[in-house]
């Protein structure tokens, strides 16, 4: 069965059945008289059953709106109940969504600026979530590029041209070696030295990775290396264990190695990663966002000065 009528026109009903005049009920609707008419035929036409008895005088009610009249209040009701919950759904999504800052960072910098930055975030009275992703710093500039995060801190990406990058600092990658490894206790090392020995190094295509072989370019050295990993946890536990020697940022060399696994300078120039943010270029943040970046900034200058 089609139904041929809708809210609108239960809601000219009731009007009129309330103020039993069709003038009063066009005023409160504030539609004209000749749309209430209509929808009341159009009403009665789909019912198949009068709904008013309209003479000169009066405009009364007949059986049929006296008996339509309790469905029709209910199915308002049901309407308006519907609307103000599907509404309120909609604010509580709206609210989660602006109450959530989505940061992805490369894991070697989150000691040096995280607990700060949350410090300032809190001390300035910010109470959003803080939802971290640790990723490499090709997947920060994926997550930044495609909307996954608000804004990032990384290396340099690579070929991710709808990002912009603000430089924090410049973070020196060194050479880290086995408690007791004999490079460990040379005065100097040279990148010669270094080829012979089971080399670590971090993946291909990665930020980190083109600055080494950059490095090993411009030496003159062949692109050598023994083992290759995706993350520097893994190159950290494999240097630990004696398996290999690797290069990576100083900051990944972390308080629970440092027992473990000694850091050396690596032969001049050096390499150094500079370190940043990421945002998408054109993105509107919202005030939160704004802030936790702020916050990161504030905790990198702090760091800077002492």
């Amino acid at each position: 069965m089609r139904i041929s009528f809708d809210f609108g026109d239960l809601e000219a009903f009731l009007a009129v059945l309330e103020s039993g005049s069709f003038h009063t009920a066009s005023t409160d609707l504030g539609l004209s008289q000749s749309a209430i008419t209509r929808r009341i035929q159009k009403l009665e036409t789909a019912l198949g059953s009068e709904l008013f008895e309209r003479t000169t005088r009066a405009v009364k009610p007949t059986l049929a709106a006296k008996r339509l009249k309790a469905r029709a209040e209910a199915i308002l009701d049901d309407v308006r109940e519907t609307t103000l919950a599907l509404r309120d759904e909609s604010v509580a999504l709206e609210h989660q969504r602006n109450a959530v800052v989505t940061i992805a960072i490369i894991p070697t910098v989150v000691e040096r600026l995280l607990p700060k930055a949350i410090r300032y975030f809190r001390e300035a009275g910010n109470a959003a979530r803080i939802r971290f992703l640790d990723m490499t710093a090709t997947e920060v500039a994926q997550a930044v590029a495609q909307g996954d995060a608000d804004f990032g801190i990384c290396s340099v990406p690579v070929g991710e041209p709808g990002a912009a990058f603000e430089p924090l600092f410049d973070e020196p990658m060194v050479l880290a070696v086995p408690a007791g490894h004999g490079l460990g206790e040379a005065d100097t090392i040279g990148w010669k030295d270094l080829a012979h020995q089971p080399l670590i190094l971090p993946a291909r295509g990665t930020g980190n990775r083109i600055l080494i072989d950059d490095a090993m370019a411009r030496a003159r050295l062949g692109h050598f290396w023994t083992y290759e990993v995706q993350r520097t946890s893994t190159m950290l536990e494999l240097v630990s264990a004696g398996s290999g020697i690797g290069i990576l940022p100083q900051s990944a060399i972390t308080e629970g190695y440092v027992d473990r696994i000694v850091h050396c300078h690596l032969p001049a120039p050096g390499i150094a990663r500079p370190v940043g943010l990421l945002t998408r270029i054109g993105q509107a943040d919202r005030p939160a966002v704004i802030a936790f970046r702020e916050a990161v900034r504030n905790a990198e200058s702090l760091d800077q000065r002492r």
